[in-house]
């Protein structure tokens, strides 16, 4: 995009973007009001600062794309997102990549941009009203398993079989339940709830389970009590409807408000007890509360808690370009699925709650990994430039562990040196002229002093 408009080019490399998009995910942890103030004199963080330069950042953010507009044929053009779909569809390989569990949900998730963009939405009731809506499969512990964006729901109707006569919401479950197993339990909220929707999903062996307006059921809301019987009965009132055929189960259960729910699996039986709040007495009360209610209470969160991770550490740059926000937003829900994974494999392994890294912790980390990719030939031209203009050269930092351990591509090489520089191994004084080729510094590689393989052991 820079030799398209300025007829230069940027000259950047792999590493350099790990190192924009390392400085994105630390600059989230570290949240200044102003980018800028990440390289000034007195608040600057040298793991940004030493990395790339402020001007830098800046020039790369504002001239990233995913794909070179020429290159993509006109009738891809038709896809709203084709500018980020590469991007996404990464991201969704690795979602898709995760193991399916007996019980998912299907959420909404809103991304937020307040710019201009011609597909932009309003969802009113959501911590961020104003954005793209994305609509999301997940897990009961968060997971991410699958996405769509939504861009109309004449593309959303292209992507599924049969679906004409289905509304968005059955449609959006139809997407989204593509790649779940048959025996899968599904639980949505009353935007996707209908009994067109449970039948549809029936058909392939998923059951659907969630709350459903009463104008969706009339013929069951004819059945079960009125709302003035069942608050004259008091909290916990519960009444269920049985569909002829036996597939579907309506249940009404009232608690500070009626509340109606839509099952293919559960019913109201086994009853079981809860706690809730009452305003009246002041004091937590035990009411009675169907078994549909507790499974849906405990299954239905895993995007909520998605959201909620999302939101701790959001790479929230300001930008005019909704390219950028979307691809800021999908990387984080990337790390987002990938502390949560890591959390539960310490859980399974029995790792105790100490030792395991917090999301703040794991996504510092990352950023490290990231701003720590070596680029020799960009480290040389840095160091060329300032001997010319008698300028102090800038001194290598060291690599991260993760970077030097990661593997056995550590090869050595003698470098043309004048004078032997010192050894950066910790507590050795000797000088050698050995370097290593991926983390750019020199260490001893003697029969007597073998720092070279301390140093990549991690020693």
């Amino acid at each position: 995009m820079s030799l398209a408009k300025s007829g230069r080019s940027l000259n950047t490399s792999v590493e350099e973007m790990y190192h924009f998009f390392g400085a994105s995910i630390l600059m989230s942890c570290i949240p200044y009001p102003q980018i800028r103030m990440f390289w000034s004199t007195n608040l600057r963080v040298p793991a940004i600062s030493d990395t790339m330069r402020r001007d830098r950042f800046f020039k790369l953010r504002s001239h990233l794309k995913v794909v070179i507009d020429d290159d993509i044929p006109e009738d891809r053009k038709t896809d709203k997102f084709w500018k980020v779909r590469p991007f996404m569809n990464r991201i969704l390989k690795g979602c898709h990549a995760q193991a399916r569990p007996e019980s998912v949900s299907i959420d909404e998730q809103m991304i937020p941009f307040t710019g201009g963009c011609p597909f932009r939405q309003y969802v009113p009731l959501k911590p961020n009203p104003v954005g793209m809506k994305n609509f999301v499969l997940a897990t009961a512990d968060g997971i991410v398993l699958d996405f769509e964006v939504y861009q109309g729901s004449k593309e959303l109707a292209a992507q599924v079989l049969d679906a004409e006569g289905l509304g968005l919401g059955a449609l959006v479950l139809k997407r989204l339940t593509k790649t779940v197993h048959p025996g899968t339990k599904v639980y949505c909220d009353r935007f996707f709830t209908t009994t067109s929707a449970a039948e549809s999903m029936l058909e392939k062996q998923v059951y659907l389970t969630g709350t459903v307006m009463k104008n969706r059921i009339p013929k069951a809301m004819q059945k079960l009590p009125s709302d003035k019987i069942m608050k004259q009965q008091g909290r916990g009132t519960s009444a269920s409807v049985v569909r002829g055929d036996g597939k579907l189960n309506v249940v009404k259960w009232f608690d500070n408000k009626p509340v109606l729910m839509l099952s293919a699996v559960h019913t109201k039986e086994p009853e079981n007890t809860c706690q809730r709040w009452s305003k009246k007495d002041k004091c937590y009360l035990t009411i009675r509360r169907p078994n549909i209610v507790q499974e849906y209470n405990a299954k239905m969160g895993g995007v909520d808690l998605s959201d909620r991770m999302m939101s701790y550490y959001r790479m929230s740059v300001r930008t005019k370009k909704w390219t950028i926000r979307m691809l800021m937003h999908f990387m984080d829900l990337a790390l987002a699925n990938s502390w949560l994974l890591y959390r539960s494999d310490h859980q399974k392994h029995g790792t105790p709650r100490k030792a395991i890294m917090t999301f703040l912790a794991f996504r510092m980390d990352v950023a490290q990994v990231f701003l720590n990719k070596c680029d020799v030939t960009h480290a040389e031209e840095e160091s060329a430039c300032c001997s010319q203009y008698g300028q102090r050269s800038l001194v290598t930092p060291i690599p991260h562990i993760s970077a030097r351990t990661a593997s056995a591509a550590h090869l050595p090489e003698v470098a043309d040196l004048k004078n032997p520089m010192r050894c950066r191994q910790q507590g050795c004084h000797g000088k050698s002229r050995v370097r290593c080729l991926t983390c750019n510094v020199i260490l001893c590689l003697q029969s007597r002093r073998n720092c070279y393989e301390a140093f990549h052991g991690g020693q």
